[in-house]
């Protein structure tokens, strides 16, 4: 593209955003200062990111989606049911079988188990089938500009998405994404991508939103990188004796981090129902049921399924999912 004509589309754009401020963000304090910074630090082009922030619309409906996520709405007994079902499992067993070459050399060169592998990607997409219908330049330039209690996430993935597609040669009108910016088989949010997709069928190209093989070895690498310890215990039920304070079971994100010996919730009264080492770190969990709760203590390997989605619940339906899918490729071998 010539100089001139850049020159012609960006004052054409730009005529074209102030006349309509509020609906994009070519003239947005907030996108200039990282347009400002994407060129200082990064070495942009000026005039091609002023081009991106243009087209990039806000979308009420993304502003309206992030606040109200639905684990915050309903219990686990209804949570669960979206996630575990016949449908999910069937699917799950389909997409097993069909990539089960990739997923056992994952598993052998990473020590993720296949099936942890499956859930992450049936649960977050449906095994592809839904990853998103917003454009992820949409998603995230709401997100930075206008959503002020995530802005500085989101502007930290928004420039990480455009250093990403500038990387990978690909255009950052054309992606799409959930209503948040996460991406592909895994939903990976762009800082991921960075820091943990990889090309796993040496085609020299990261792609995890057509290529399953990309996807399946991206997911397995994110969580080798967070620790996976194969072959350990994720998590086992628990029985509850005595008055035990709420405050001994997640209440919120923070309370993730294993900072809890085994012996120490025992000594409280929560007791798993499987030998465990005494020693180990461990969080517990209180799901509720339509009569009553269910309570579970979660070991590493249940921490580092919550790196990936930064909930108790999500970390469950993972690893419960990923037990059903076990079972069943180990009855049909």
């Amino acid at each position: 593209m010539s100089l001139r004509l850049k020159i012609v589309l960006v004052v054409s754009c730009l005529w074209s955003a102030i006349s309509c401020a509020g609906d994009n963000y070519a003239v947005h304090p907030a996108a200039i200062e990282l347009v400002d910074e994407l060129v200082q630090e990064e070495g942009f082009d000026r005039e091609e990111l002023l081009l991106v922030f243009a087209s990039a619309q806000r979308q009420e409906s993304i502003l309206e989606a992030i606040a109200r996520p639905a684990e915050k709405s309903k219990p686990w007994y209804e949570y669960r049911e979206i996630f575990l079902n016949d449908k999910r499992l069937e699917q799950g067993l389909e997409f097993y079988t069909e990539h089960r070459a990739t997923l056992e050399r994952a598993q052998r060169e990473t020590g993720v188990p296949a099936e942890i592998i499956v859930a992450i990607i049936g649960v977050e997409t449906y095994y592809g089938r839904v990853a998103g219908s917003y454009r992820v330049i949409d998603a995230l330039s709401t997100l930075a500009f206008d959503y002020p209690p995530r802005s500085p996430f989101f502007t930290g993935e928004l420039k990480s998405y455009l250093i990403l597609t500038r990387q990978q040669g690909m255009d950052p009108l054309a992606l799409k994404g959930s209503y948040a910016g996460a991406m592909g088989y895994g939903q990976f949010m762009p800082s991921s991508f960075l820091a943990y997709a990889v090309d796993f069928d040496g085609d020299e190209v990261v792609d995890i939103w057509n290529n399953p093989v990309d996807a399946i070895g991206s997911v397995a690498n994110y969580f080798s990188r967070h620790g996976w310890r194969p072959g350990e215990t994720v998590v086992s039920a628990a029985t509850v004796s005595g008055e035990v304070p709420d405050s001994w079971f997640v209440q919120s994100r923070k309370d993730l981090v294993p900072e809890h010996t085994v012996a120490e919730f025992a000594a409280a009264g929560i007791r798993p129902t499987r030998p465990l080492d005494p020693e180990a770190l461990a969080t517990a969990m209180k799901f509720e049921l339509q009569r009553g709760f269910e309570y579970w203590l979660g070991l590493h390997n249940f921490y580092v399924i919550t790196r990936y989605n930064h909930s108790a619940m999500y970390a469950m339906c993972v690893y419960q999912l990923s037990q059903q899918l076990a079972a069943r490729v180990a009855s049909d071998a």
